[in-house]
């Protein structure tokens, strides 16, 4: 076969084909670009794979180098070439689906490919002459798919893991923030959507600060197991092709280059067909979702109506919420959160099928594993953005709503307790219940249960929100 202009031809055991040689990658890539057109979003997409890629094929170089199987100048090269993915560059070379067969060979390979021929130009030589540097002997020296591309998926899953910690971190710095300048604003507490007894709406709010701030704490434990890896176990994590003592100075190198604490799995073999760490981050993510889509919740029950619903804090209005009934706006922002926390539970279950789905010493499924973590976390660090910047920073409070609430509420008749007894508590309630009566006119003015001083004791603001016993 004769290249036409401006390309070359490259083979496998397949047979031959022709590659444009404005293209970086080689056969194996085309044939992957060919076969997996599955959700449209390629490997450049995520940079921090690509990057994460080049922390590994730099690491194995360099070990390889250090055990005498790998010429110094080929090192050279494919160090460059490691360097430049690093800092960002040639994405646009990486081109396979995230979603693909083969358990991840296809980007390997793409990486393979790309590095190899960043290399060859560094040397001096055109593109697809493998002869002087190759995808396979060279670049993927010491190494298998099956050790090469977890490696490179769990780094990138931490550093990717730092970015949705960042957002979910501001998110509880605002709550926080509201919950300070709320912290004057007392309001009814309810449960099962009754009311309940009295507290501080900043209360409220700081209450989301602390249920957010516990999940990064387990996202943060969670991310640590992606520090294990299987690098020199090559393709079942029997060590087969690797000189001796290359997994452990693999490993030291890909710590020192990453910068991430990365360590060598205990069992090989065990590491190399299990998938745990991603059910188990995985699980956490869905727990830090669910909570996060509980609190939306409450923000749009919160500013339901205005004048039909609860109405006690406001949300910014985003944009107009009915092509037929002017004058709505809906809590567009927390509906968009609700949505993306659903698409991580259903991810979360894709991730428990794939794990589950492995047979023996591989897991052929993990590319749709990295598809479902990359995507949630994606996902969620926008959403989480979003929510921060379009909703969260800007709620305001509708004081004189909440306070007309609370002393109308039955609810406040439980502060009576234990001065009354339940039953007592339970009559002045159904009374206030059916009357429409408040509960001071019926327990201070009609029934003389306790005096006004007694009340005015009990029903203090500091009492309503931080009470303490009251004897009768």
């Amino acid at each position: 076969m004769e290249p036409k202009a401006n390309s070359r031809i490259e083979h496998d055991f397949l047979g031959e084909r022709e590659i444009s040689n404005d293209f970086y990658y080689g056969v194996q890539t085309l044939r992957a670009l060919e076969n997996f057109n599955i959700t449209g979003i390629p490997i450049s997409r995520e940079p921090l794979f690509i990057q994460a890629f080049g922390y590994v094929k730099k690491a194995a170089a360099l070990a390889n180098r250090d055990c005498g199987i790998l010429d110094p100048k080929i090192t050279e090269a494919i160090v460059f070439a490691c360097d430049e993915l690093i800092a960002g560059k040639y994405q646009d070379q990486f081109v396979t689906d995230l979603i693909q067969g083969g358990a991840g060979t296809s980007i390997n390979m793409n990486a393979n490919e790309v590095i190899a021929n960043i290399g060859l130009e560094y040397l001096g030589h055109r593109k697809g002459e493998y002869q002087f540097l190759h995808p396979n002997n060279h670049v993927n020296c010491s190494q298998s798919t099956n050790d090469a591309y977890p490696t490179a998926l769990k780094l990138a899953l931490y550093k990717k893991t730092d970015q949705y910690l960042a957002e979910i971190d501001l998110l509880r710095q605002a709550f926080t923030r509201k919950g300070q300048e709320f912290s004057h604003i007392m309001k009814m507490g309810r449960t099962q959507l009754q009311d309940a007894v009295p507290m501080l709406l900043g209360d409220e709010f700081h209450s989301f600060a602390s249920s957010i701030g516990e999940d990064v704490k387990r996202v943060v434990d969670a991310r640590e197991l992606f520090a294990d890896c299987n690098m020199g176990g090559t393709a079942i994590g029997t060590k087969i092709n690797t000189p001796k003592g290359y997994p452990e100075l693999v490993t030291n190198y890909l710590a020192e280059i990453s910068g991430i604490p990365v360590r060598l799995a205990d069992d090989l073999i065990d590491a190399s067909s299990d998938t745990g760490d991603y059910v188990q981050f995985s699980g956490v993510l869905k727990r830090s979702v669910i909570k996060l889509s509980k609190i939306c919740n409450d923000l749009r029950l919160l500013s339901s109506g205005p004048r039909a619903g609860l109405n006690e804090i406001n949300l910014p209005k985003m944009q107009p919420g009915s092509s037929i009934m002017p004058g709505k706006v809906n809590p567009v922002i927390p509906e968009a959160v609700n949505q993306t926390a659903f698409y991580v539970i259903g991810a979360d279950t894709t991730i428990t099928l794939a794990a589950e789905a492995g047979q023996l010493q591989l897991n052929v499924m993990e590319p749709v594993i990295s598809f479902s973590l990359f995507t949630s976390l994606e996902y969620m660090k926008n959403a989480v953005h979003a929510l921060v910047v379009k909703c969260v920073d800007g709620i305001t409070a509708n004081e004189a709503v909440c306070t007309h609430y609370v002393m109308n509420s039955i609810g406040i008749v439980t502060a009576l307790n234990p001065i009354l007894g339940y039953e007592t508590s339970a009559s002045i309630a159904k009374e206030a219940e059916q009357t429409g009566k408040s509960v001071h006119t019926i327990a201070v003015v009609e029934r003389k249960c306790i005096t006004q001083e007694k009340w005015d004791e009990i029903y203090t603001f500091e009492n309503m929100v931080r009470p303490v016993f009251i004897k009768g």
